[in-house]
């Protein structure tokens, strides 16, 4: 019983050795700031990676572990996270090494929670009707079903190449994707057959592809039949 107890000992002074600082305001706000516990989760885990894991850009699969979520759930977590600023991928060089990486920056969930506290909109600490909190069963099922709703298209593409490259894809490629679709306004057909372009020239990497499409747009092609003739066209004339 004593070395039990014991045990219980050391191992609770290794917990509290591993302790993570998280900002309390995050755990006042991130409801107010309409973002669910997978999300809010994915954020103390990426807080968590950075503090006691000196890990500034923990993999897909690495989080989809901790938070217990499949790819689509955890992807599409990150993917609103990027999307609507709370999260950026900042790329890293190092002159020395001549290495290249990417690491996580947590700035624009702070800046938003300053922003709330900056108009008083911060949440009460005790007292009051609070919001409803949403459980990861049912930001799963959220997340299963919008695929089907008014984001089914884009997580139907992110699917496509997952399968394509045969494993899930990385922040970065969620972030290259979505900026295909919202900033440089291809059509997800066009995204889509500059894909399979990629696989038929066995070229399957998304620099080949992003530079498919931007022949496509100095072409003025703007549709899957457009891209087939100028495709043909460029085999033709090699």
């Amino acid at each position: 019983m004593d070395d039990r107890n014991g045990m219980a000992r050391g191992m609770a002074e290794a917990y509290m050795d591993g302790s993570v600082s998280v900002p309390y305001a995050l755990l006042r706000t991130y409801r107010a700031l309409k973002l669910s516990d997978t999300e809010g989760m994915i954020l103390l885990q990426l807080l968590a990676f950075h503090q006691l894991e000196q890990n500034d850009f923990p993999t897909m699969e690495q989080l989809q572990e901790r938070i217990g979520a499949s790819p689509s759930v955890a992807g599409m977590a990150v993917q609103k996270l990027v999307k609507q600023g709370f999260v950026s991928i900042d790329e890293e060089f190092d002159a020395v090494t001549g290495i290249q990486s990417e690491r996580y920056n947590l700035s624009g969930l702070f800046y938003k929670i300053a922003a709330l506290l900056a108009a008083g909109e911060l949440p009460a600490r005790s007292g009051g009707e609070s919001a409803p909190v949403e459980s990861s069963a049912q930001a799963a099922s959220r997340a299963q079903h919008t695929e089907h709703g008014v984001m089914g298209t884009a997580h139907n593409i992110f699917q496509l190449f997952e399968q394509e490259f045969g494993r899930p894809l990385s922040p970065m490629e969620y972030e290259t994707i979505n900026g295909w679709l919202d900033q440089d306004g291809y059509a997800e057909e066009l995204i889509r057959f500059a894909l399979k372009e990629s696989v038929f020239a066995g070229k399957l990497h998304f620099r080949y592809i992003d530079r498919i499409l931007l022949e496509w747009s100095r072409n003025r092609v703007t549709n899957v039949e457009e891209a087939k003739i100028h495709s043909q066209k460029f085999r033709a004339g090699r």
